[in-house]
C-alpha cells in the first residue's frame, strides 16, 4: 500500500459548539470544538474533520471563528464541510486555517463547482461527500446505491459509484463516502460500498458510518479505504484513537 492510513474523528459543529454529546473526562467544556480537536490531535487522530450543522448562514462567522482557533492550537489536517455553497464560500475557510473544505449539497446542484475550486484552490483541498444508500423502494440506480441529502432522508436518484467517479473526474482530490444506511447503527462499514467506489476512483476514498468496535476498522481498509472516520465511538470514549490504530497494526495496515 505504502501510504498509512488515516484515523479521522468527525465533530458536529453546531453554532460553535460540539453536537452529538461527547464524554471526554480530560475536557473542562465537552462543547468546545477547539478543545476536543486539541484532545483527539494529543491522542493521535490524523486528522479531523468539522462538520458545520448550523443551517443559518448568520452563524457562518461563528464557524469560521472556531476554524480559526482550531487552527492556531492544532496541527493536523482540518477538513470542514458543511453548508459549502461557492468558491467564495471553500474560499474563506480556506483562509480560516482549514487544510480541506468537504462539499456536498451544492455540487449536486451544481457538480461545475467541484472543478471551479479543484483549479482555484488545487484538487488536494477539495473534497466530496458523498452522502449514499442502499436504494430500497422507487426508482433503483444502476449500482443498487444512490446519493441521498437532508441527513439521508431524501433521495436524489444519482447513482453513488458514478457520483464519486464524476467527482474525480471533474478534480476533487478525495471521497468522503458516508453511508447513510450504517451511520449510526456501530454495526460495521457498508464493505460493498467502499470496494464499489474503490473500483472506479484512484483518489483517496475516506469511509464514514457504522464504526462500532475496533475490529470494523480492518476491513474497510481491505476493501479500499484509505481513512477510516468516525464520530459517536470515538465521543463517547467507546473507542480511542490509539485502539483502532493497534487494531489496524495488528490487522497488517500501516497506520502513522
Amino acid at each position: 500500500m505504502g501510504v498509512a492510513v488515516r484515523v479521522i474523528p468527525c465533530l458536529d459543529v453546531d453554532a460553535g459548539r460540539v453536537v452529538k454529546g461527547v464524554n471526554f473526562r480530560e475536557l473542562r467544556d465537552a462543547g468546545d470544538p477547539v478543545e476536543m480537536a486539541a484532545v483527539y490531535d494529543a491522542e493521535g487522530a490524523d486528522e479531523l474533520t468539522f462538520l458545520d450543522v448550523t443551517a443559518s448562514s448568520g452563524e457562518r462567522e461563528t464557524m469560521y471563528d472556531v476554524v480559526r482557533r482550531t487552527a492556531e492550537q492544532v496541527f493536523i489536517p482540518l477538513t470542514v464541510g458543511g453548508g459549502v455553497r461557492s468558491c467564495d464560500d471553500v474560499d474563506t475557510l480556506l483562509r480560516s486555517g482549514a487544510d480541506k473544505v468537504s462539499i456536498n449539497t451544492a455540487a449536486i446542484a451544481r457538480p461545475e463547482l467541484l472543478g471551479e475550486a479543484a483549479r482555484r484552490f488545487g484538487s488536494q483541498c477539495i473534497v466530496l461527500s458523498v452522502d449514499a444508500r442502499r436504494v430500497t423502494g422507487g426508482a433503483p440506480t444502476p449500482s443498487g446505491f444512490e446519493v441521498t441529502t437532508h441527513g439521508g432522508r431524501r433521495g436524489t436518484g444519482i447513482d453513488a459509484i458514478e457520483w464519486a467517479a464524476r467527482g474525480q473526474e471533474l478534480g476533487v482530490g478525495e471521497i468522503l463516502l458516508n453511508s447513510m444506511d450504517a451511520d449510526g447503527t456501530r454495526a460495521g462499514f457498508d464493505l460493498e460500498m467502499i470496494e464499489r467506489v474503490r473500483t472506479v476512483v484512484d483518489v483517496p476514498v475516506i469511509a464514514s458510518g457504522g464504526a462500532g468496535k475496533v475490529e470494523d476498522f480492518v476491513p474497510a481498509v481491505r476493501a479500499g479505504a484509505d481513512a477510516v472516520l468516525a464520530a459517536s465511538v470515538f465521543h463517547f470514549g467507546v473507542l480511542r484513537i490509539g485502539e483502532v490504530k493497534d487494531a489496524l497494526r495488528a490487522g497488517g495496515v500501516e497506520v502513522r
